[in-house]
């Protein structure tokens, strides 16, 4: 079997083996898609992305779970980016680059905050759909009772990119509890069958931080669990200018993820209203971990 090297970078964490894993393949315009998808099983990360040459923009990205290819991913965006960057493919002198996605093509900024480089991407407009299915098998689904949900905040599919089930849970104790039955997802979430699901609260363990979440996978995947999400945490922040605040312009804050597998790390939100346009974008940094020697069907 053939062998390529793919990076393992760890996303929204400066220290290894913290924060969210990708695995980053670069040049890699000679692979199809059937070896894409055989290298990120091999992989076994949330999601593994390939970085190719676009005609469109300066980059084009694609990512692939274990299970299938999806449109958009922010930690991998992240950790890809972070890499191109801080090996000096992305020059010193360039603060902005663009990605061509499966959503269309984004803008990817650099700044450095306390000498750490951050990146930030703007992601899709926000789309919600209200879940209208049953809670309490939604609660069921992920270890919890249907008390444990929070009645106040509407529970509703939301994409900047990718669909994921936004649940606000009541109390940060719930969060310790859960165990998610990813195999229950698709019956219980009749509108979107594929989507992952999210829940978050208001809650936190660290002050500087707003909301505090966990992301169980879509069992289509071939993954249980998210560390730290990018796409799902910037459509937090959509959640909160539309559902909780509307007079707001503008919102910023922190998401802290991954306390409870282990991996802690944080997701910088920003969003922007202009009438009825929402601009989402997220920030965090990143770190190398090591170089990986993978097997892939050819």
């Amino acid at each position: 079997m053939p062998t390529i090297q793919v990076l393992h970078y760890d996303a929204f964490s400066s220290e290894p083996n913290m924060g969210n894993p990708a695995g980053v393949v670069l040049d890699a315009d000679h692979l199809s898609e059937k070896e894409m998808q055989s290298i990120a099983r091999s992989v076994g990360f949330n999601e593994t992305v390939f970085v190719l040459k676009s005609s469109h923009a300066d980059y084009r990205l694609r990512y692939f779970t274990p299970g299938h290819e999806i449109n958009l991913c922010g930690h991998a965006t992240m950790a890809s980016m972070y890499c191109l960057k801080t090996r000096g493919v992305i020059g010193a002198s360039q603060s902005a680059v663009t990605i061509e996605t499966n959503v269309g093509i984004l803008p990817i900024t650099f700044n450095y905050i306390n000498n750490e480089l951050m990146v930030m991407m703007k992601q899709d407009h926000p789309q919600f759909v209200p879940f209208q299915g049953s809670v309490k098998k939604l609660a069921q689904s992920i270890g919890l009772t249907e008390e444990e949900i929070d009645p106040t905040m509407p529970i509703v599919y939301g994409s900047t990119g990718t669909w994921t089930l936004l649940v606000p849970i009541r109390n940060l104790e719930s969060f310790s509890r859960m165990e998610s039955n990813n195999d229950m997802f698709p019956e219980i979430l009749v509108e979107n069958p594929r989507s992952s699901v999210h829940p978050f609260g208001l809650e936190t363990i660290k002050q500087e931080a707003l909301m505090h979440a966990r992301h169980f996978s879509s069992p289509y995947s071939g993954t249980i669990e998210d560390a730290i999400t990018g796409t799902a945490s910037g459509v937090m922040g959509a959640y909160y200018l539309t559902y909780l605040d509307q007079e707001a312009t503008n919102i910023e804050f922190i998401v802290e993820q991954g306390t409870e597998v282990h991996k802690d790390g944080q997701v910088l939100v920003n969003v922007n209203r202009e009438q009825d346009r929402m601009d989402v974008y997220i920030s965090g940094t990143g770190v190398y971990v090591v170089e990986l020697d993978v097997e892939y069907n050819s």
